[in-house]
């Protein structure tokens, strides 16, 4: 799946580990990630997690997408400085999951991130099947209102 994340890998994001629902990044914060406060925008550092989130959350092979996420900003990042994040699982259920990454610079917590995952039918990117997302019954969609 990493390999085919070209938004990712555009932003220099390396994948360091992976196994069972674990994964391990990096990301050297570039200028062109520093915010007007001269710190890396939020935006940038929820991406390197949830980048982390995606890795581990599709390691047990079905295509999983991410449900929901929420980032707690700990302390700043700056220009130059070397992220790293790293997911770890917390629980699956059905075809939904629960992990959590954090993201350090070396020792110190720069981020706190926890995703929520849902497992969906299809096959993997580059594939020639249908991609399409299971409904559940009740359920109301912009497309069927």
């Amino acid at each position: 799946m990493f390999s085919a994340d070209e938004a990712s890998r555009g932003l220099g994001i390396e994948l360091l580990e992976h196994g069972a629902g674990t994964a391990v990044l990096r990301m050297t914060v570039t200028p062109a990630m520093v915010n007007g406060h001269k710190i890396a925008h939020g935006g940038y550092v929820f991406l390197l997690a949830d980048t982390a989130f995606a890795c581990a959350c599709n390691s047990h092979g079905p295509v999983t997408v991410a449900a929901g996420a929420d980032v707690t900003f700990v302390a700043p990042a700056y220009e130059g400085d070397v992220l790293v994040a790293t997911a770890e699982e917390r629980t699956r259920f059905g075809r939904s999951g629960i992990y959590d990454v954090s993201v350090r610079r070396g020792e110190v917590v720069i981020a706190e991130f926890r995703g929520r995952s849902r497992s969906i039918t299809g096959t993997p990117p580059g594939s020639t099947r249908d991609t399409t997302a299971h409904r559940t019954p009740g359920t109301t969609t912009k497309e069927s209102r």
